[in-house]
C-alpha cells in the first residue's frame, strides 16, 4: 500500500510541504476553487493527475471523507542522479547504476533495489511515468535496502543516459539477442539497464545502450523474471569489478 492522503486540506498541505506525491486522484469535473488550487500545486511537481468518477474515489477511500481528492504519497524520498554519482565518488569507485525501464511490479522493483544494494551498485534510476514508484510494497520487498540505496526518478530515461554517457558511463542492457554476458568486458563506469517485465527494454533505450548482453538459457520458456535477470548480470558486473 502507498501512503494515502485524503481530503482537500490534507492533500494541499502535503503538496505545499514538498512531500513526494506519486499520483493524485481528483473528482472529474469538480470546478471548486480549492480543488483547482490542489491541481495547480500538483502540476508544479511531477505528480500524475488522474481525473476519475466518484465511484472510483469512494473505492480508493479509507476514511470515507475524500472531498473529491485522494493523493498517493511515495513512502520514501527520492534521490537525484547527482546523489548517486556522489555516492560512488565518496567510495572512490567507478559508478555502477541500475537503470530500470518501466518496471510495473512493486515486488520486482523491491527485489532489484535489494539486488543493487547487495551487488554494490551506487543507486537505481527509474522513470517518472508508466512505472511503479517507491511504495511501501517496494520498501518491504527490498528488505531494508531502500534505506541505503538511493533511487532517483527522472522524466526522461534516454536523456539521463545520454548525459551520463557524456560523463564517461557505459550502458549494458539485458536482451535475448545479445552477446552471452560472460564474454563481455563490463568493468568501469557501468549502467545496467533492465526492461519491463512483459516487453523487455524499449527500442529507444536499447539503442542508447553500448552493449546488449544475453543470458544463455536451457529450458522450455524463453525469459527470466526481470529481477532474476538483473541479479545474474549485476553479480557478473560485481565479479568483474572485483
Amino acid at each position: 500500500m502507498e501512503n494515502k492522503i485524503e481530503g482537500r486540506n490534507a492533500v494541499l498541505e502535503a503538496l505545499r510541504a514538498g512531500k513526494p506525491i506519486d499520483k493524485l486522484y481528483v473528482l472529474d469535473g469538480c470546478p471548486d476553487g480549492p480543488v483547482r488550487t490542489i491541481i495547480r500545486e500538483a502540476k508544479k511537481g511531477d505528480t500524475i493527475i488522474n481525473y476519475v468518477k466518484k465511484e472510483r474515489l469512494d473505492q480508493l477511500s479509507e476514511t470515507g471523507h475524500h472531498q473529491g481528492v485522494i493523493a498517493m504519497a511515495a513512502s520514501y524520498e527520492y534521490a537525484t542522479v547527482e546523489d548517486i554519482l556522489e555516492e560512488a565518488k565518496e567510495k572512490g569507485e567507478a559508478p555502477f547504476i541500475f537503470v530500470l525501464d518501466n518496471i510495473e511490479d512493486p515486488h520486482n522493483l523491491g527485489a532489484m533495489i535489494r539486488t543493487a544494494n547487495l551487488a554494490g551498485a551506487h543507486g537505481v534510476i527509474i522513470p517518472k511515468r508508466r512505472a511503479v514508484g517507491l511504495t511501501s510494497t517496494v520498501a518491504r520487498t527490498s528488505a531494508g535496502a531502500i534505506n541505503y540505496t538511493p533511487v532517483a526518478k527522472v522524466t526522461n530515461l534516454k536523456q539521463t543516459m545520454e548525459q551520463l554517457k557524456k560523463e564517461g558511463m557505459w550502458f549494458v542492457c539485458a536482451d535475448m539477442d545479445g552477446t552471452p554476458y560472460y564474454q563481455m568486458d563490463l568493468k568501469g563506469p557501468m549502467g545496467l539497464v533492465i526492461g519491463n517485465e512483459g516487453e523487455g527494454v524499449s527500442r529507444l533505450i536499447k539503442e542508447t545502450c553500448d552493449f546488449v548482453a544475453s543470458i544463455p538459457m536451457k529450458g522450455d520458456i524463453d525469459s527470466l523474471n526481470a529481477s532474476v535477470a538483473a541479479g545474474v548480470l549485476a553479480f557478473e558486473i560485481a565479479r568483474q569489478r572485483g
